[in-house]
């Protein structure tokens, strides 16, 4: 008897959920773990990432990865026939930035060509690069939000 009121009881509550439409909350991602991608010379290409923006390789697990800052990230699928990026690459990378003039001036004392974008937009400020294997790198210094008096 006891077994058959458990089973009711369980079987009332999934009828009860059912009928008022409620369900499970939908599971979502946290955010990027990761991004893999193709490389002619892995180790030299990481190296620059490193040496330019500070991005730790995760190359094995003798050393921890790359902790990101916490902020928005866009993920934007654009037409295949868009021509905000190279259309001859599949992607390409936006990292945050704090001090975009800063950065910008980092990057061109190493040699590195960049492009800024002259406009300020609402959501910021932004400029164009390439990394050594020509893949298209947009920095994004999102516009702080105005402080409460």
């Amino acid at each position: 008897m006891r077994l058959f009121s458990v089973a009711l009881l369980v079987l009332g509550s999934t009828l009860s959920l059912w009928q008022s439409g409620s369900a499970a909350p939908r599971q979502t991602v946290d955010g990027f773990g990761g991004f893999f991608f193709r490389a002619q010379d892995p180790k030299k290409l990481a190296q620059w990432y490193a040496d330019n923006f500070g991005i730790t390789p995760s190359t094995d697990t003798a050393h921890p990865p790359w902790q990101q800052g916490a902020g928005t990230t866009a993920f934007t699928p654009f037409s295949e026939t868009s021509t905000y990026f190279d259309p001859k690459k599949p992607f390409e990378l936006n990292f945050r930035v704090h001090d975009l003039d800063a950065m910008v001036a980092q990057l061109r004392a190493a040699g590195i060509a960049v492009s800024v974008d002259p406009q300020i937009y609402p959501y910021g400020r932004f400029a164009h690069l390439a990394d050594p294997e020509g893949n298209p790198i947009e920095l994004w210094q999102p516009m702080t939000p105005p402080r409460s008096q």
